[in-house]
């Protein structure tokens, strides 16, 4: 599967707006991720993923590249592609936009804090 997320941007008298899937199979979720946790290091066989941060900060983490992030700062996650979020002090919550079969069983963890591996 190849990067399907096209994002487009249209400017308008009033601003601008973004489209980020258009006639495509996707699923959107908004995760919230409680202060200092993080979800496990794992990867999906199914699905793409692209993340936008909309509140707090934190750090993403694709492959072995870890980044800090804020507001507004955007990661796409590519099939097959082990990745983490990890929350600040504030927490953080996060839209995910995953593309292509969706499966809450489709995942391979790789490291858990909570004993799921």
């Amino acid at each position: 599967m190849n990067n399907n997320l096209k994002i487009y941007q249209e400017d308008r008298p009033w601003g601008y707006f973004r489209r980020f899937t258009h006639n495509i199979s996707s699923t959107v979720k908004i995760i919230s991720v409680k202060p200092n946790e993080e979800l496990s290091l794992q990867s999906h066989k199914k699905r793409e993923e692209f993340w936008r941060v909309i509140k707090g900060s934190g750090t993403f983490q694709l492959g072995e590249n870890r980044h800090n992030v804020v507001v507004g700062d955007e990661q796409f996650v590519p099939l097959g592609s082990k990745h983490t979020i990890k929350s600040g002090s504030e927490g953080m919550e996060v839209l995910e936009i995953a593309l292509g079969e969706f499966d809450e069983d489709d995942i391979t963890r790789y490291e858990d804090k909570y004993g799921r591996v």
